[in-house]
C-alpha cells in the first residue's frame, strides 16, 4: 500500500519529471511512471490507471506544438479517427477494469515486452512492411480501433504502433504522423481517463505528485534532453524499457 513518505514523494515526482521529458522527445514516459508507482505500493492496475492520467496532459500539450504540422490522411476523415480513438480508449479501459488484480500482474509483463519491441524495432520494422503490405482505409480503420483498445488498456508505445500503421496506408512525412499521433492518443488517454476516474480506480495523491512533476519535466526537462542527440534518447528508452520488463518477469 503507498506511504507518502519523503523518499516515495521524491521517487514519483523525479520519475515523473523524467517521463514527461521522455514523451516530449522521443515517447516511453510511461516506462518510468508505472514501475515507479508500482515500487512505492500501489497495485498494478491502479497504478496503470494512475499512469495514464498524471501523464495524459502533456500529449495535448504535444499535440498544440505540433499543430502547424497536422494534416488530413488522404481517404480516412480526422472526426471518424477522433471518434474511432475515443471508442478504443473507453474499450481497452473498460476491458482493464474487468481484469483481475492477478491477471493482470500476470499480463504486465507480456505487455511491457511487447511495447519494448515496438518501441525498439517499430521504426525499423514500418518501412518494411510499407514495402510488403497496402491497407484500404476501411481495414486502417478497424486496425485504428484495435490500437485504440490498446491504447486504453496498456498504451506502452502506443504512438510508435500507431505510426507503423498509419505508415501502412502509404504516410512517410514524420512530422505530420507526429501531430495525429499526438493528438489521437491523447483522445484515446482522454477517454480512459474518464473511465478510470469514474470506476473510482486513482490513487490521487500519487499522481497529483506524478501530475506535477510530469508537466515540469514536459516544460523544463524537454529544453535540455532535444539538444541531445534524438538517437542516445531512444537508446536510454529503450534500455530502461527492457530493464523494467526484465524486471517484472523476475519479479513474477
Amino acid at each position: 500500500m503507498f506511504e507518502a513518505s519523503l523518499f516515495n514523494v521524491a521517487l514519483l515526482f523525479v520519475a515523473a519529471f523524467i517521463a514527461g521529458a521522455m514523451n516530449a522527445v522521443a515517447g516511453g514516459g510511461s516506462f518510468v511512471s508505472f514501475p515507479a508507482l508500482v515500487f512505492t505500493g500501489v497495485p498494478s492496475i491502479v497504478a496503470n490507471a494512475s499512469s495514464t492520467v498524471a501523464l495524459f496532459p502533456s500529449a495535448f500539450a504535444s499535440a498544440w506544438a505540433y499543430r502547424e504540422n497536422f494534416r488530413k490522411f488522404d481517404g480516412v476523415s480526422t472526426k471518424l479517427l477522433l471518434v474511432v480513438s475515443m471508442a478504443g480508449g473507453v474499450t481497452g479501459a473498460i476491458l482493464l477494469l474487468t481484469t483481475s488484480q492477478r491477471a493482470f500482474d500476470v499480463i504486465i509483463p507480456w505487455l511491457l515486452l511487447f511495447a519494448s519491441l515496438a518501441f525498439a524495432l517499430g521504426p525499423h520494422i514500418a518501412p518494411r512492411l510499407r514495402e510488403m503490405v497496402t491497407i484500404t482505409p476501411p481495414i486502417f480503420v478497424v486496425l485504428h480501433f484495435i490500437v485504440s483498445i490498446y491504447g486504453g488498456y496498456f498504451g506502452g508505445a502506443v504512438g510508435i504502433v500507431s505510426m507503423a500503421l498509419w505508415s501502412l496506408l502509404g504516410h512517410t512525412d514524420i512530422h505530420q504522423m507526429n501531430a495525429a499521433k499526438t493528438l489521437l492518443v491523447g483522445t484515446m488517454n482522454t477517454a480512459a481517463v474518464v473511465i478510470f476516474v469514474i470506476a473510482g480506480k486513482i490513487f490521487w495523491i500519487p499522481t497529483a505528485i506524478m501530475l506535477v512533476g510530469a508537466l515540469a519535466g514536459g516544460y523544463l526537462g524537454a529544453s535540455v534532453v532535444r539538444r541531445m542527440d534524438k538517437k542516445h534518447v531512444r537508446a536510454g528508452v529503450i534500455v530502461i524499457s527492457f530493464g523494467v520488463t526484465i524486471a517484472f518477469f523476475l519479479k513474477g
